[in-house]
């Protein structure tokens, strides 16, 4: 089993949550701020005439744990939801599960996704 994080911009969760409902089994969204190589916004400040850069920018991080026969179809889809061709579209992470407890159905590992 492996986890699929993606780091993407926050006006993109509902269309990177749309490409994924169906493939995986659930999937979690946690909104934030982050800074990475993309370019930060610029705010207007006073009266309008002065404008600073944001030190982060708002991203969502969408969360999810699959088999690893769809980690490739998963980590797609995210990746053609999120594009925009910037440097600031996001980060897609893979990392290894060792194992998974559904709480309410005691069902473990592949039974619980």
């Amino acid at each position: 089993m492996k986890r699929i994080e993606a780091t993407i911009q926050i006006n993109k969760i509902s269309i990177v949550s749309d490409a994924i409902t169906g493939l995986v089994g659930g999937f979690t969204i946690l909104e934030g701020k982050g800074r990475g190589s993309g370019k930060r916004q610029n705010i207007g400040s006073g009266r309008g005439t002065n404008t600073i850069t944001a030190e982060y920018n708002k991203v969502a991080i969408v969360s999810t744990i699959v088999d690893d026969s769809i980690v490739e179809k998963v980590s797609e889809a995210i990746e053609e939801a999120a594009f925009t061709g910037g440097n600031s579209d996001g980060i897609i992470v893979v990392s290894n599960i060792e194992s998974v407890l559904n709480i309410g159905s005691k069902k473990k590992d592949s039974q619980a996704l």
